[in-house]
Parts: C-alpha cells; structure tokens; sequence
C-alpha cells in the first residue's frame, strides 16, 4: 500500500508539470494567396533566453513567388521581449530554371532579419536578403517545377531561393521553457502584406515530463501486480 501511495504521489507530481506546449508547439497553415493554394507550418521550441523554429513550405509545385514564405511573425505569452537577434539560421539554396528544373547549392544563411516589440518578433526576408532567399515548395512527382511561372523559373532577381526546412536559432533574453508561442502568422511573396494566420497543433510533452509520468505508471502497475500476487 505504501508503494502504491507514493506511486500515486509521483504521478500527480508529474501529471502537475508545467504543460508542453512551454517547451515545443508546430503552427501550421493552409489556404490560399493571389487564389493559388498555400501550406506550411512552423515548430517551435523555446528554451533558457532561446527560441529554435524551423519552417516549412509545403507546398507542391508551386506556380507563382507569391506562394513563397517570406515573413514569419509570433507573439509569446511571457511578453516584454525586447532584446534579440538570429545566433544562426540555415536553408538549402535552391536555383529554379527556366524550364522548371533545378539545381541545389549548399546550406547557407537565410540572410533574414529580425525585429519586434514586446511580446512579438517578426522573420522577414524582404527587408533583408529579398526578394531572393524566399521559401519554397516541392516540385512534382518528376522532380521539377513544371507550373513554375516567369516569378520562380528562370527569374535572376527572385533566385536562388530556400528550400526547407529552414531553420532559426534565436538568442531572446527573457525567453524560459515556460514560454509559450501563442500565435503564429505567415506572410508571402516579395510584396509586404500577404499574410494568413496558423493554427496550432498539438503540443509535445517536454521528455522529463514524459520519461517521468511514464516510470511513474509501470512503476504503479507493477506494483499492482504484487500486491495482487500477495494476495
């Protein structure tokens, strides 16, 4: 009975911590831009004065840059954000020709920028890097861009452009694992403006929390299966 006692106790400790979504949480989006479809997501994860995200397009065969991410904006519950900067970020280099193939260079900074007030930080690449090192989708199934227009095949000022995911390793003092992401928006194209709010999946535990309510568990059935062989 005492086993099972503090059994019980370590899993309401556990089932107590502080949830998931303080440490990791994927926005993701689906809708249209100059009426082309449009899809993506980004994960966060936040921890001591940090905030890693990497992004995504999901896209397939893009038609037009103007399905392309280029902006990314969040807000975080604990606000009062104000000092920050990009540590590190990285993204595949890719070159669309113009008959829609491709070719990949290596992985390189975004060359995006940064900025914000408190509570919210902006990614944006058109007031940076831009209107090159926008993010874009896959080609089709044969591996190339075949609904590429004059925007993405062959156009010199628009590439190369990243393919994902990429990724951003920001430094964001006041930022803890008991931070949350509580909105996401994505903007597009090399034109400011074109943005479409995400939606929030399902958190992700942090794995202590996990590793712990999950010993607590088959700790608590084992000890079931004892008593009951006492018995």
């Amino acid at each position: 009975m005492k086993q099972i006692l503090a059994l019980a106790v370590l899993v309401g400790f556990a089932a107590s911590a502080h949830p998931a979504s303080a440490n990791s949480i994927t926005y993701n989006f689906s809708g249209t831009q100059s009426s082309l479809p449009v899809s993506g997501s980004a994960s966060f994860t936040t921890l001591a004065n940090e905030i890693q995200i990497s992004l995504t397009n999901s896209t397939v065969n893009p038609t037009s840059v103007a399905q392309n991410l280029s902006d990314l904006s969040f807000t975080l519950s604990t606000g009062g954000q104000t000092t920050f900067s990009i540590a590190s970020s990285s993204g595949l280099e890719r070159t669309v020709n113009s008959d829609g193939t491709f070719t990949d260079g290596s992985h390189v900074s975004t060359g995006w920028a940064i900025s914000g007030s408190s509570g919210t930080i902006k990614l944006d690449v058109l007031g940076a890097a831009g209107p090159t090192h926008t993010v874009i989708g896959s080609p089709d199934a044969s591996n190339v861009y075949s609904n590429a227009n004059g925007s993405i095949a062959g156009n010199g000022p628009h590439n190369p452009f990243l393919f994902g995911p990429v990724t951003f390793d920001l430094i964001v003092a006041g930022v803890t694992s008991a931070s949350d992401v509580t909105s996401a928006t994505f903007s597009f194209g090399t034109t400011e403006g074109n943005d479409l709010i995400g939606t929030p999946g399902a958190p992700v535990p942090e794995p202590a929390t996990l590793l712990l309510l999950g010993s607590s568990m088959v700790g608590l059935g084992l000890a079931r299966r004892r008593r009951g062989r006492a018995r």
